[in-house]
């Protein structure tokens, strides 16, 4: 029996009548509504933490543009908050994190105010969930998502972004057993995090594993691959049946092994990814999700429908979620979003 969801159609293997589509960040800085709210709220985690704030935030690009699925508006880096590591978000620079820089530093995380700090994603995703379903939109599915374990790792180390997280991957060359702990810590949380979303109303996962690309192949299979089968696993002794798509970013070859042996549903492909090798190699084993370059979104006017046109060319025979290869750019253009969505729903009909 169908769900009557297109995006939740696809991700089953089911054959739709239309390609659904979603893009990454979809409710953020590019939107006139969201700087306005954001303007008067007080700070980005202020936001992530008011429920009805982030429900209002997560539906804004759905009324404005109907997307058939909402993701929970939040951040990856709520886990090391909850765990009890400082994090606050400076204007202009981005997520800065008190540094774990040896073993004993793992010592001040622990998971006393975990569920405190955490119960208001839940109530977000419980108010978004009811206003999806009083709002007009019961075909709109609601995702719900974790840091993997290796990004929220890196920039846990690293005290915030970096290019090549070089003092993650030298403490987990060095000391692969002490990494180890850290990881498998977050994996639990993630554990209990993703399935606490399941049971306020998430209807399918992202695992966003944002820096996945910077990790050799020894590296990529110790922390990426076997985390995230865990996560996978744990979540699904106690939800069997709810979707998980998986998204190590820039993940190249190494995209193979991942769908082969971490259990995703679905996987999302970045922005340089080979539509060609994916649709040849990743299709027939599981939905693909994917992978308009945010910069030809900001560029507009025929190059987008002619790059939007090829991912549709190159992915529609097969189980295929349109979506951005990384997260919409806060200098998009609206009237580009609103042409992507105009040329997709015109795909769509014809499908």
């Amino acid at each position: 029996m169908g769900t009557g969801k297109p995006f939740l159609e696809v991700l089953n293997k089911r054959k739709t009548e239309r390609v659904p589509f979603w893009f990454m960040r979809q409710a953020g800085r590019y939107l006139p509504e969201y700087r306005e709210l954001r303007a008067k709220s007080g700070g980005f985690l202020k936001m992530v933490y008011e429920p009805k704030i982030a429900a209002e935030i997560t539906m804004q690009p759905i009324r404005r543009f109907g997307m058939d699925a909402a993701i929970i508006f939040s951040d990856i880096l709520v886990i090391p908050q909850a765990l009890g590591q400082k994090l606050e978000f400076v204007e202009g620079e981005g997520p800065k994190l008190d540094p774990l820089k040896t073993v004993s530093d793992f010592s001040r995380l622990n998971f006393s105010k975990f569920d405190a700090t955490l119960s208001p994603v839940y109530a977000a995703l419980r108010e978004t969930k009811s206003q999806l379903q009083s709002g007009g939109y019961a075909s709109t599915a609601l995702i719900g998502f974790c840091g993997a374990p290796w990004t929220l790792a890196a920039y846990m180390i690293e005290g915030g972004g970096s290019d090549d997280f070089a003092k993650a991957k030298e403490f987990a060359k060095n000391d692969p057993k002490g990494f180890s702990q850290l990881i498998e810590y977050l994996v639990e949380a993630n554990i209990l995090y993703l399935s606490k979303q399941v049971e306020a109303g998430a209807e399918t996962l992202q695992i966003f594993d944002s820096h996945a690309g910077v990790l050799d192949a020894q590296g990529f299979e110790e922390w990426v691959i076997k985390p995230t089968k865990k996560i996978i696993q744990g979540v699904r002794k106690t939800h069997p049946a709810i979707p998980i798509i998986g998204f190590p970013r820039n993940a190249g070859e190494n995209y193979l092994r991942y769908v082969q042996e971490t259990g995703v549903t679905a996987v999302g492909l970045d922005t340089h990814a080979n539509r060609l090798w994916a649709a040849k190699t990743l299709q027939p084993l599981v939905p693909v999700q994917g992978n308009l370059d945010p910069q030809i979104l900001i560029k507009g006017g025929d190059e987008l429908a002619r790059a939007a046109n090829d991912i549709l060319n190159d992915f529609s025979a097969a189980p295929f979620i349109f979506n951005l290869g990384h997260g919409v750019d806060k200098t998009t253009p609206v009237e580009n979003v609103e042409k992507l969505v105009a040329l997709l729903r015109e795909q769509r009909l014809a499908a």
